[in-house]
Formats: structure tokens, C-alpha cells, sequence
């Protein structure tokens, strides 16, 4: 094991498989390739990664599926999809299903691993100073990485948790969607907006009646107010 932790790669592709654990390997990151989806789930589970990047299109098992299998488990191990097939469907199954990322192919291999760094700096949580952040029904404790609406519990993907605590440190900033990119994916660019409005989506869908909380401000992107 490396000192970054180890990444689990399935992808069907050998020439792209190969180039992935070359990069994460010269980053630092212990890699294990699979090239099968069900030996992918199978190795997720008994491997615990830091990360997973899954392709979508993968034999015996896609790698929607595997994502979906893990957070059944209760596993929300940071996950990166990669897909051949340009729609927005496979985009948005993906991240409903608890996915934190996704790349099209053709794509750099510098940019998964820049990827997989900020989905890894964002689980890490931040600083024990972080207070707690509450607005109207909804609580967040960044330390314990932790949510509450009502005083319930309520289990959020990462991403979906950095989400909702980025818009609560500015309540009533109006944030645009390249600036949520960059401040919780850690990239801009407008190509990839589409991935913010499928986690609001999302994060609204979880918060229930607190979802007003969350309030879209059309032609610029979103704020928290109560």
C-alpha cells in the first residue's frame, strides 16, 4: 500500500486500464485494475479503496451497478464513472445511484487523477475548527461530517455533503455553477455544470420539506436561504 491509499480501476479497455494505473501510480497511488464488473464489485468489497473509477460499460456487471451494490452495503467510497457514450442519461443514473464524478471519453489521464485528488481532499473533511452550520431545519457539523434536518439524520454521498455544506458557510450568497464546480469538485469548466444541477437535484430529493432551502436563481446558479 502507498501512502495515498490504493485506487481500484475497472475498466474493460486494457490500453486505457494500463494508462490509468500508470498515472495514479506515478501520483502515489497503489492501484489494482480489474477489467470484469462482477470480479470489480468482488474486489471492492474485499479491498476497501480510497477510490474507485468505474467504467460504465463493463462485462457481466456495469459499473453503475457496482456503485449502486456498494452504497447498498453502506459503502460510499468515493466513485468516478467513466463513459463512450456522450448522453446525459448515463450521467445522471450514474450520480442518482451515488456516484461523485464522471468523465467522457476520449479524456486525460492528468485529469482523472486531478479528479480523484479532489474527491480525496473533499472526504477528508475539513479542520476540528469548522463550526457547526444550521439553517432553518438543517444542521451540519463538518467535523463529524454529519447532517441533520429536524434533529433526523440524513445520509448524504460526499459530494452531496460538500454541496450542502459549501452553500450553508454563505447563506443567501447566490453561487454560480462553475464557481460550485470549483469550490467542490475542485475544476471549473462549463462543460461540466450538468454535474451540479444532477447533485442539487439530488440533495433536494434527500432534504424532503427542507428543500425550499435550496433556492435556484435562474441564469446564475443557487443559494441557501432560509
Amino acid at each position: 500500500m502507498t501512502e495515498k491509499g490504493l485506487v481500484l480501476v475497472v475498466e474493460d479497455e486494457r490500453p486505457i486500464a494500463d494508462l490509468l494505473r500508470l498515472y495514479l501510480s506515478r501520483d502515489g497511488f497503489g492501484v489494482n485494475v480489474e477489467h470484469d464488473g462482477a470480479a470489480g464489485l468482488a474486489a471492492a468489497r474485499r479491498m476497501r479503496p480510497v477510490a474507485c473509477v468505474l467504467d460504465i460499460g463493463l462485462p457481466s456487471m456495469e459499473g453503475t451497478e457496482i456503485c449502486r451494490r456498494l452504497r447498498e452495503d453502506g459503502d460510499w467510497t468515493p466513485v468516478v464513472f467513466l463513459t463512450a457514450r456522450d448522453d446525459e442519461v448515463d450521467r445522471i443514473l450514474g450520480l442518482e445511484l451515488g456516484g461523485d464524478d464522471y468523465l467522457t471519453k476520449p479524456f486525460s489521464p492528468r485529469e482523472l487523477v486531478a479528479r480523484v485528488r479532489a474527491l480525496l481532499r473533499r472526504a477528508a473533511g475539513p479542520g476540528e475548527g469548522e463550526r457547526v452550520r444550521t439553517l432553518g431545519p438543517v444542521s451540519l457539523d463538518p467535523a463529524r461530517r454529519s447532517v441533520t434536518v429536524a434533529d433526523r439524520p440524513l445520509v448524504l454521498t460526499p459530494t452531496e455533503f460538500d454541496l450542502l455544506g459549501h452553500l450553508l458557510r454563505r447563506p443567501g450568497r447566490v453561487f454560480t455553477r462553475e464557481e460550485l464546480l470549483a469550490g467542490v469538485w475542485g475544476y471549473a469548466s462549463h462543460a461540466g455544470t450538468r454535474t451540479v444541477d444532477v447533485h442539487v437535484a439530488q440533495l433536494r430529493a434527500k432534504l424532503g420539506d427542507a428543500a425550499g432551502l435550496i433556492r435556484t436563481v435562474r441564469g446564475v446558479g443557487y443559494t441557501a436561504d432560509a
